[in-house]
């Protein structure tokens, strides 16, 4: 590398560029190709791509096209590297661009692959697909056997983050049977392996496992090669696990991890040293060694911060701390577990790009820090849980729930935030926020009230149970038959999170409850918690919330009262009519002054243009769409598309750019979370964050038409009423309902939930 940067300087920096021969211009642009694929293999992206950058100007200069895509592919991959996954994706979007028109050709199926590649990094997995098959119609047309194999690897990584399990073994299945190299072939068989485990095709996974391991032997060391020893070693564990085999042993496996320490060391690799540390240390974490694991952790770990390798350094300060657990000493547990959750949070704007060589899993490798840090503080040390330790516990709550938010949309999402605390002591003194958590063996659940000491009490039931009792409520909830049962259901769940403070609300003139739900509970309407004679919205406007922080919270009732008003009554992309959304928009109309577009005149072009041209602090949309837990199936429907979830940025806001003025109020009168998705109001959240709006008004499942033009006109009409909190208005629309025979089920005026500033 020494050797590169003094031949660049020798040939570049005698003279101006101007001045340097053409043949040492090609010459000195090779040599910074050559430095930067040495600096990425390095895990130095940054200088990687300042050297591409640099060659970059020298292509140019020479007008070598190729060259230039070339190079820009290359710079996508520095980019990649560095999380700058949006940066890669314009890169790379605009190079295929530049291909399109050219012939069949190993770069042009390369750069097609390196942008499906990428868009997979977003979690664009249905565009990332589409355009991995284009780069496989381009390989298949050229006589180079390894091209389809690469896109076929890729085709591969795809359909398994897509859930395609069977797709996904066969494309990897493909891809070993064309390439003849080593270690694409050895990629495609340890991913191929993993998914055979995680679908229990064991007699697959016993013919597969004995090519693999004659195989990996034979590989000369490199990077990728150890990191396959580390993908086969995990999978070893996890066949053993299931399997109860004695084949192989678990002394095979930590050979396996201890081979790739060595070739880590001998290539003085000190990243890929670190993984295996931590891996091996994992092994023997497991069987029991806790000694030999937390030396092992420790060695990974501090060689993991001489490279300041926070995305790895993460999961060895969480190993440490289990083990500390493990070893009786919370205390310092709780310190390991609480290092690993800030390397998590000094990853927020590239945590998507967490080593994609070895498997990586929000819900395996993320989720888990953050609740096992808080189960730790809520264990009572002597009679009560410390204040600070509450405190931590909310904090790291509220950090899961960005970090789901950040895993939704494949980067960071929220910066500019009120402390809900300071907006129940200071703004409104009659509301109280409830923190349920969720975990193994009980149901935490702290409370503040306003001005008051954070409190906390426990329901001694296990998650599985919540979870069982939480589905069950929400399927009677639905059905229109089923009243009965989902009071019983409905009343056990309050028991668990509001009974036990029901004095305190009193005593503190709690008028408003603001939920910070977690997991499951998300699916569950608050309003309809029951206590054996009246619902929850009978006494409380309820809101909730993402997190402890809101976007600026103001009250509505300082902003002139106007709205735009959009919706579809006639059946559009594939979704039936919605013929009461006339009324409902005329009904809106009544109450306050609004712009309306109804039907064909609802295009994303008006919407857009009307939310940034006119200042009107209420966005209504009375369309059809759909929240789920994946950003790319997330949207709502407007005349001439559908408008994802990621796109709302480009509506929204603008606005906010253009002028001080936000949305105040969004309204999603007519979407609903997709079915079989138990994380699905995750999509509530995403939607309400990605339009930048301070509260969003939208409904749990499929709603009546007809209930709902009539819920929405008395919203506005109580939203008319400046004395009024969102809350409020939004309570009062629901008893409107409520009171009415023919609405009187929770089916129909449960639904609708009110998300951020709740003033």
């Amino acid at each position: 590398m020494k050797l590169l940067g003094y031949f660049a300087k020798k040939v570049g920096g005698q003279r101006g560029r101007g001045e340097i021969p053409i043949q040492n211009l090609e010459v000195l642009a090779q040599v910074l190709d050559i430095q930067g694929h040495l600096q990425l293999a390095q895990s130095n992206a940054e200088s990687a791509l300042n050297a591409w950058r640099e060659a970059a100007d020298i292509y140019t200069q020479l007008g070598d096209r190729n060259s230039i895509i070339r190079n820009r592919i290359n710079s996508a991959q520095a980019l990649q590297a560095l999380g700058l996954f949006r940066q890669a994706q314009k890169t790379l979007t605009e190079t295929t661009q530049l291909l399109q028109n050219q012939p069949n050709s190993a770069l042009k199926v390369t750069g097609v692959r390196s942008l499906g590649n990428v868009l997979l990094a977003i979690g664009d997995l249905e565009q990332s697909r589409q355009v991995l098959e284009q780069s496989l119609a381009v390989a298949s047309k050229l006589p180079d056997k390894q091209a389809i194999a690469d896109v076929l690897l890729s085709l591969g990584n795809t359909a398994r983050a897509q859930q395609d399990s069977q797709a996904a073994i066969d494309f990897y299945q493909q891809a070993a049977n064309a390439t003849k190299s080593p270690i694409t072939r050895i990629n495609a068989q340890t991913n191929q392996l993993r998914l055979l485990l995680e679908t229990k095709q064991l007699a697959d996974v016993k013919t597969l496992l004995p090519q693999i391991q004659t195989q990996i032997g034979n590989l000369p060391a490199s990077r990728t090669a150890i990191y396959a020893r580390i993908n086969l070693a995990e999978s070893l564990t996890q066949f053993k696990q299931k399997s109860a085999t004695d084949s192989p042993s678990w002394l095979d496996i930590a050979q396996i991890l201890s081979t790739a320490v060595q070739q880590a060391q001998d290539l003085q690799d000190r990243r890929t040293q670190s993984y295996a540390l931590g891996v091996l240390g994992n092994l023997y974490e497991q069987k029991g060694q806790l000694t030999d694991a937390q030396n092992l952790t420790q060695q990974a770990l501090f060689l993991a911060q001489t490279i300041d390798a926070r995305d790895i350094a993460y999961r060895w300060e969480w190993q440490l701390g289990r083990l500390l657990k493990a070893r009786g000493n919370i205390p310092e547990a709780i310190a390991a577990y609480d290092r690993a959750v800030k390397s998590l949070q000094s990853l927020r704007y590239d945590l998507v790009a967490i080593n994609p060589d070895v498997q990586f899993d929000f819900r395996d490798r993320v989720e888990p820090v953050y609740r096992q840090l808080v189960e730790l503080l809520l264990q009572p040390q002597g009679n009560q849980t410390s204040q600070a330790n509450l405190q931590k516990a909310r904090e790291t709550i509220e950090s899961l729930q960005l970090a789901e938010l950040d895993n939704f949309f494949r980067e960071a999402c929220l910066d500019t935030v009120s402390q809900i605390d300071q907006v129940i002591d200071q703004k409104d003194q009659t509301a109280a926020a409830i923190y349920p958590i969720i975990l193994p063996d009980r149901l935490e659940v702290i409370l503040k009230l306003p001005q008051k000491p954070v409190l906390h009490y426990t329901a001694a039931v296990a998650q599985t149970q919540v979870e069982k009792t939480l589905d069950a409520l929400r399927q009677n909830l639905i059905e229109p038959d089923t009243l009965v049962e989902a009071k019983a259901l409905s009343q056990q769940v309050y028991n668990w999170l509001i009974q036990p403070a029901v004095t305190d609300l009193a005593k503190s003139q709690v008028k408003t409850l603001v939920f910070v739900l977690d997991g499951a509970l998300r699916n569950i309407p608050m309003a309809a918690l029951y206590d054996g004679k009246q619902y929850l919205i009978e006494k409380y406007g309820i809101a909730l919330t993402p997190g402890l922080q809101l976007i600026n919270p103001q009250p509505l009732q300082e902003k002139t009262l106007e709205a735009i008003a959009a919706g579809l009554s006639q059946p559009r992309q594939g979704f039936s009519a919605l013929p009461n959304v006339k009324l409902e928009l005329a009904e809106i109309r009544a109450e306050i002054p609004s712009n309306v577009l109804l039907n064909n005149e609802f295009t994303s072009t008006a919407l857009q243009n009307q939310i940034n041209f006119l200042p009107f602090p209420v966005v209504h949309l009375a369309t059809h769409g759909q929240f789920s837990s994946k950003a790319e199936e997330t949207f709502i429907v407007a005349w001439d598309k559908r408008i994802y979830v990621n796109e709302l940025d480009n509506l929204v806001r603008n606005r906010e750019q253009n002028r001080p003025d936000a949305v105040e109020l969004l309204v999603l009168s007519a979407c609903e979370t997709a079915a079989g998705d138990k994380r699905a109001a995750l999509g509530i959240a995403g939607v309400a964050v990605r339009a930048g709006a301070r509260s969003t008004v939208a409904s749990l499942w499929s709603l009546n038409d007809e209930s709902t033009a009539a819920l929405m006109s008395e919203f506005y009409r109580e939203l008319a009423d400046r004395s009024l909190t969102k809350a409020e208005a939004l309570r009062r629309a629901q008893l409107s309902l409520l009171q009415n025979p023919k609405y009187q089920r929770p089916l129909f005026w449960a639904p609708y939930v009110l998300l951020g500033n709740w003033l």
